[in-house]
């Protein structure tokens, strides 16, 4: 079982610097099964932005202080909110959600379900803390939701850019960044398991961008 991610200090060495605290965060894969195969929203982060930009990525972002108390037009279902709560108390656990359903709201237009999210729709794959090294760091929860649930518009804010619902296998051939492709991978694991074994499955955890554990 992995253990929480230390705030403490990388090394008692002088001159090394303290590694940066990892901010909270979510991202949401929305999906849909076509003739052709299985596709998922992704959109490139612009070059200007500080964390991998010029990057494919899923819609999401770190966790607001009001996301700890938005309101939400159905709840999490039990399972998505126990994987949550693995490594989050519960009032986080549920901001994870709120957060991940409001930036795919702020990044493409789309809402899950009204107004107030559903949280209902969501359902819990992975989760990864990027690299101690790295100066800007999140521990990022990724949620999967059908994209059918969504509602609206599928239009950019300007923070991804060439948004799309783009094939699975084809997206895996590119180029990713090393922790998007795990997830991706982890996503296809999900896909292939009967519905009835995704809730009690082990919950992949990644440490770095290679390292996988169970939590």
């Amino acid at each position: 079982m992995s253990r929480p991610v230390s705030s403490g200090p990388a090394s008692s060495s002088p001159g090394l610097p303290r590694p940066v605290f990892p901010r909270h965060a979510a991202s949401l894969l929305l999906w849909r099964a076509t003739p052709a195969g299985v596709e998922v929203l992704m959109g490139q982060r612009a070059a200007g932005h500080r964390f991998m930009p010029n990057r494919l990525v899923f819609p999401g972002g770190r966790v607001d202080l009001a996301d700890r108390a938005a309101p939400a037009a159905a709840e999490l279902r039990p399972d998505t909110r126990a994987a949550l709560e693995r490594r989050a108390p519960p009032r986080l656990a549920r901001a994870l959600a709120i957060a991940a359903a409001r930036e795919l709201e702020e990044e493409t237009g789309l809402r899950l379900g009204g107004a107030a999210p559903h949280l209902d729709v969501l359902a819990y794959l992975c989760r990864a803390v990027t690299p101690a090294a790295q100066p800007i760091r999140f521990n990022a929860r990724f949620l999967i939701a059908p994209a059918e649930v969504a509602e609206g518009r599928l239009q950019g804010s300007g923070e991804l850019e060439d948004l799309a619902y783009r094939p699975l296998d084809e997206v895996l051939a590119l180029p990713l960044a090393p922790i998007t492709a795990r997830v991706l991978v982890e996503f296809r694991a999900w896909l292939a398991m009967p519905e009835a074994e995704r809730a009690t499955r082990p919950l992949p955890f990644y440490r770095g961008q290679e390292h996988r554990f169970l939590e």
